[in-house]
């Protein structure tokens, strides 16, 4: 796996990576340190990334399980460190999932598993953050 980062000089802190799956990213900073705020943060794409990582992970596990799974939403919320390097250190993830008759346990199960063996972002994540988790099933 590769991306090459480029910065983008003449807009002040805004970087366009490049995947090695040939797909592009924008990213800025923020006005305060010199960004002019067109894109997101470099964060918000590791916790954005990190959100999408486990919810393919609960999708994948519950069409596994033949579930009749429809839709996966995660509102993902996180605290940093105050001081360099601020690292995540308590991320929150709550699951909106639908389907048709979806078990509790079945859904729990998924989200478990992805946290605890498959999700490799929230594996790195959880060296430094505490992972809390809910969710709620909506009939679809």
């Amino acid at each position: 796996m590769e991306c090459t980062i480029n910065w983008l000089a003449d807009s002040g802190m805004a970087f366009i990576a490049e995947t090695g799956s040939g797909h592009v990213l924008a990213m800025d900073g923020a006005p305060d340190g010199g960004g002019r705020n067109l894109a997101p943060r470099p964060m918000e794409t590791v916790l954005a990334g990190t959100g999408a990582c486990t919810a393919y992970d609960v999708v994948l596990i519950l069409k596994r399980g033949r579930h009749d799974v429809r839709g996966c939403k995660v509102k993902v919320q996180a605290q940093r460190a105050e001081t360099d390097p601020k690292v995540f250190t308590a991320i929150n993830m709550h699951f909106t999932v639908s389907g048709r008759e979806l078990p509790p346990a079945a859904v729990d199960r998924a989200i478990r598993m992805s946290h605890e063996k498959y999700c490799s972002a929230s594996a790195m994540l959880g060296k430094t953050a505490a992972f809390t988790t809910s969710f709620e099933i909506v009939a679809a």
